[in-house]
């Protein structure tokens, strides 16, 4: 099988073929919490997350999320080959600065717990922002920007909301964030990443409607299918209700992106091949489109750095994580969109494995390995 030279079905690859151009990808900060950090499952979230939620590389949350668009893509820009610069703000717009929303600035009333909704599959709703949005200075920056000198032209970047939990809000504030968001022209895809306990029927409904617009991605945090390392994690959520999500989320039309981790405490090679295993059947039966395959990470301030230093657990060398992540892409249908085989943690909070932090060298060495063991994604499955 070949994906545009690669052994596998690339990110890239679906990009290019459903886009047919390059297409970018914006990390964004919608100001939201999380159940495991409000109180409501707990206060200080998922073993192994930052106090970045996951989200350490998005652009800080701006009054208006287009300021914060501009801002992420000023960061793409400054990383990308020279004369590929990505698309530009709309016609007419003049650089000026965008107008606030005028309906995220309060909280509503009663919304400062979370509550269940009524016919929500026991999804939550939750307080409107965490209040952590970038300063004056960054989001005028970002709105007073230039225009560029390129016409504008085909939309070239996924709005992807990383930070927290994506979903974790009132619908009123996530319609106007989530409509704002897809309304850039430059914007050609909305993925939000979420936990599978955080989309009752109102929200799924609102993403469905979004769908109709631009494509909508839903990218859920799983991680593992084992109910014991769950609670290790401090998931939060069986695995009923992640497989729930997904056949609603499908059910609306909504592509579903799943997050695995690969080297939890406590799962062997074995243990880490039931996830795979499973999520190819999930795959199969139409309930997945693509997957995110994680290396863990231990990252400074995180319980998951206190358990590792006083209860030393094994760590991937970087020659047996790039083998055993090419066994799981072995196991993976075709079809499924591969997003990621490794990625990597901000190397000012990076504790292990520190060769992680060295990209160029990983993705050289999985290239590599994968033509000397001439082998390919689904070739066992």
């Amino acid at each position: 099988m070949d994906w545009n030279q690669k052994p596998y079905h690339s990110l890239d690859y679906e990009l290019k073929r459903r886009f047919g151009r390059k297409i970018y990808k914006l990390s964004l900060d919608g100001g939201m919490t999380c159940p495991n950090r409000d109180g409501t499952l707990g206060n200080r979230g998922c073993i192994f997350c930052s106090s970045g939620g996951s989200g350490d590389f998005a652009a800080k949350a701006c009054p208006d999320v287009w300021e914060q668009i501009e801002a992420a893509k000023a960061r793409v820009r400054r990383k990308m080959p020279p004369g590929s610069s990505g698309a530009t703000i709309a016609p007419g717009s003049n650089g000026a600065t965008i107008a606030p929303e005028s309906n995220g600035a309060t909280t509503a009333p009663g919304s400062n717990g979370a509550t269940t909704a009524p016919g929500s599959n026991g999804a939550t709703t939750a307080p409107e922002s965490r209040g952590n949005a970038g300063t004056a200075s960054e989001c005028n920056a970002s709105a007073n920007t230039a225009p560029e000198s390129r016409a504008a032209t085909s939309p070239s970047y996924i709005a992807y909301f990383q930070s927290y939990t994506n979903t974790y809000a009132p619908l009123p504030r996530l319609r106007s964030l989530f409509e704002r968001a897809v309304s850039h022209p430059d914007v050609a895809l909305l993925s939000v990443a979420t936990r599978p306990d955080c989309l009752p029927d109102e929200t799924v409904s609102l993403l469905a409607g979004l769908n109709r617009r631009k494509p909508v991605w839903v990218e859920l945090g799983l991680q593992t299918v084992h109910e014991d390392t769950a609670r290790f994690i401090r998931r939060g959520y069986g695995f009923p209700v992640f497989e729930d999500a997904c056949r609603r989320l499908k059910a609306a039309g909504i592509t579903v992106v799943v997050h695995v981790i690969l080297g939890l405490p406590g799962e062997d090679r074995e243990r880490m091949l039931e996830t795979i295993t499973r999520m190819a059947d999930f795959s199969r039966a139409g309930l997945i489109d693509g997957i995110k395959l994680q290396l863990l990470h231990v990252l400074k301030g995180t319980d998951l750095a206190d358990y590792y230093q006083n209860h030393p657990f094994p760590i991937f060398s970087m020659e047996e994580y790039i083998d055993f992540v090419i066994d799981c892409a072995e196991l993976l249908p075709p079809e499924l969109v591969i997003h990621r085989l490794t990625g990597d943690g901000p190397k000012s909070l990076l504790v292990a494995p520190s060769w992680s932090g060295n990209k160029r060298l990983v993705l050289n060495t999985l290239a590599r390995r994968f033509k000397e063991r001439n082998t390919w994604q689904g070739r066992l499955s």
